[in-house]
């Protein structure tokens, strides 16, 4: 933290003016050794985005997110509704993963892998930089009348970006209703697709929204990962941080004057320039201290790097460092809290794992008809069930037939005893146990039923059979 008095900055934030009205944000194109990894970064990731949809792996999407008709796809592997305590559970450590690397390494996500950051720092603001210019020309642009020359480049702009929100759209819509059925909409034409075409210019919309005129806002008003910075932060985090020890020292910051030995007059290294904040796509001021809108996306760190090199003075006045490497010159520890946060991910991760192994291609549902008791059968009793055969797979099975396992008896299908379920198929019936009573332990015995694909056997489920109550 700085060691200003004043810290009335924490009552506002920087994209809103003292009238409460929108304050839009001209930063300065960055460049500098951070910005370039972010790029090499940003780029790989876009092209994973991209690619991920449209990759089959044995005939399953790479990944996909059926919400509609409840189907998943995750590095190749088909996820049903039934395998909904793995989506808990993954959900619990993605949790836990983003709380711990909160802890450790503060919103470095945020800077660095988030989508939202990449698409408007990497693609829009660069084509932005390329139509309207660097920051002068940009706010000058704003302020200007609506002569041919602004028009231009706004109608320009906004067709660009209408193209590439359309472009998002489609790779968001693969996602979430497959890659075969975008080309199928793209084949067929937006009449016969229509669902899915006003699905498609719903999300162009939003997203076009979002980084024409919404932009840096969502992540300080929509996005809940900056709230939990607050409570997740400590002084050990590690954050983008200003060494406010070395940048004020006695007398505080001061404007550079070549002819004067600063450690003599005890001003601090930081020559109040401030182009940290005018390189600040959140436009707050980073020597405030850490801040809600604070993305950790390293631009302050590189601008300063560059001002400090060209006036002669040691780089990393804004660096990645924790407040107690600052105040106290303390080194990164692994705290108590950390190690806690660890063991609880550890935990998570090893059940997590322990339950994908577990995991069958093929799962069976086998209950009693609801309101139906046994039925005599000269020396047999008799219960009637439904099943339910989901599988998995991206095979057919189709020899699949019901047997007990631990009993003796029969079990009868109504239909085809021998049945087929398509690959990533469900079959659904009716089916008859018969026991003999004397066979039978109790009014409700136990009944293990294995499901088969010839002599493989695919799973077994347990049901209750009931009988006759002995009062003996």
């Amino acid at each position: 933290m700085s060691n200003l008095p004043d810290e009335a900055f924490r009552d506002t934030i920087g994209t809103i003016d003292e009238g409460g009205k929108r304050k839009f944000i001209f930063p300065k194109k960055p460049s500098g050794k951070f910005y370039e990894y972010r790029k090499i970064v940003s780029y790989v990731l876009l092209g994973i985005l991209i690619a991920n949809p449209f990759i089959k792996v044995n005939g399953n999407q790479f990944m996909m997110f059926n919400i509609i008709e409840r189907r998943f796809n995750i590095f190749g592997f088909p996820f049903w509704p039934q395998d909904f305590y793995l989506f808990v559970i993954s959900m619990l450590v993605g949790v836990v993963f983003i709380i711990l690397f909160t802890v450790v390494f503060g919103r470095i996500f945020c800077g660095w892998i988030c989508p939202q950051t990449i698409f408007l720092e990497m693609v829009f603001r660069r084509i932005e930089y390329w139509i309207d210019g660097d920051r002068g020309a940009q706010s000058r642009l704003a302020r200007q009348e609506w002569n041919a020359e602004k028009i231009r480049k706004r109608l320009t702009k906004w067709f660009v970006f209408f193209l590439i929100s359309f472009g998002i759209a489609n790779v968001f819509l693969a996602y979430l209703v497959g890659s075969d059925t975008l080309f199928l909409m793209m084949k067929q034409g937006p009449i016969q697709e229509a669902g899915n075409f006003i699905a498609l210019l719903i999300f162009t919309s939003v997203f076009y929204f979002v980084f024409v005129w919404f932009r840096e806002q969502v992540c300080i008003i929509a996005c809940p990962y900056g709230r939990l910075q607050g409570v997740l932060l400590d002084n050990k985090s590690i954050n983008v941080a200003y060494d406010f020890v070395r940048g004020e020292k006695e007398t505080g910051r001061a404007k550079f004057n070549k002819k004067e030995d600063r450690a003599l007059t005890g001003k601090g290294d930081c020559i109040d320039c401030r182009q940290c904040v005018h390189v600040c796509p959140m436009g707050i001021d980073i020597r405030n201290g850490t801040q809600l809108e604070c993305t950790n996306c390293t631009a302050c760190i590189d601008e300063c790097d560059s001002i400090m090199d060209s006036v002669g003075l040691p780089k990393g006045l804004i660096r990645y460092a924790s407040e107690d490497e600052i105040e106290k010159k303390e080194p990164f520890k692994f705290t108590a809290r950390m190690k806690g946060y660890t063991a609880v991910l550890f935990i998570l991760l090893s059940v997590f794992v322990g339950m994908l192994f577990l995991r069958t291609n093929v799962e069976a549902i086998i209950l009693r008809l609801p309101g139906q008791l046994f039925q005599h059968k000269g020396d047999k009793i008799s219960n009637v069930y439904t099943y339910k055969i989901v599988n998995k797979t991206m095979k057919d099975y189709s020899d699949i037939h019901f047997e007990l396992i631990d009993q003796k008896g029969e079990i009868s299908k109504v239909g085809e005893q021998h049945f087929k379920v398509a690959k990533e198929g469900i079959s659904q019936g009716t089916l008859f146990i018969e026991i003999n009573e004397v066979l039978l332990e109790s009014d409700k015995t136990k009944v293990k039923i294995g499901v088969y694909n010839g002599n493989e056997l695919l799973e077994t489920t347990t049901t209750n059979f009931l009988g006759p109550r002995s009062f003996n």
